[in-house]
């Protein structure tokens, strides 16, 4: 259920876009965005994290979105988030003891430092390969087409990123609880 109310926003855009056009989508897409965020608030007392983060990017790119009224600023925006977070992401080996993948899963498992280094590294590529596919697809095809791909295609490959990502981890994690049963 959590993962349904988690893509509810992207789920009601994409129905949206496909009865009206894009920029009614996007200002649907910033109110469930901010339905979401307070829902969750208001249901389980606290503010998801990612759920605030997500809120403000569509708030200020969909507000940019509407305002601007540009298709070309529309279909440049997920590469260019994709390439904020890859800097992001390379950034953060260089700022304080962890990189953001440790930050973000360290509480969950336990890694060798220089693995933390390797995922962190693969997802800042990760997102600069989808800010270049983007382009692609979005320079190449039409709207439509453009649209069904950022929707589909962009999760499709994250999945399979994840997956792989998975499978990577999965070594070091079988260490790691090994390692936990001889404690």
């Amino acid at each position: 259920m959590k993962m349904f109310f988690d893509f509810l926003p992207v789920l009601l855009f994409f129905i949206v876009y496909k009865m009206y056009d894009i920029y009614t989508a996007t200002a649907v897409l910033i109110a469930a965005s901010a339905i979401q965020t307070v829902g969750h608030r208001l249901i389980k007392g606290s503010f998801e994290k990612t759920h605030v983060i997500t809120l403000a990017l569509v708030a200020l790119f969909g507000g940019l979105t509407l305002a601007l009224q540009d298709e070309t600023f529309i279909k440049w925006k997920p590469t260019a988030i994709n390439w904020l977070f890859a800097i992001v992401f390379i950034g953060s080996q260089f700022v304080g003891k962890k990189t953001i993948i440790e930050r973000m899963m360290g509480s969950n498992i336990t890694l060798p430092s220089v693995i933390w280094v390797k995922l962190n590294l693969a997802w800042a590529l990760f997102f600069v390969f989808l800010g270049a596919i983007n382009i692609y697809v979005a320079f190449s095809f039409d709207t439509d087409t453009w649209v069904n791909f950022k929707l589909f295609g962009l999760m499709g490959l994250t999945f399979l990123f994840i997956i792989a990502q998975s499978l990577f981890l999965v070594p070091y994690l079988k260490e790691s609880s090994t390692g936990d049963q001889e404690d």
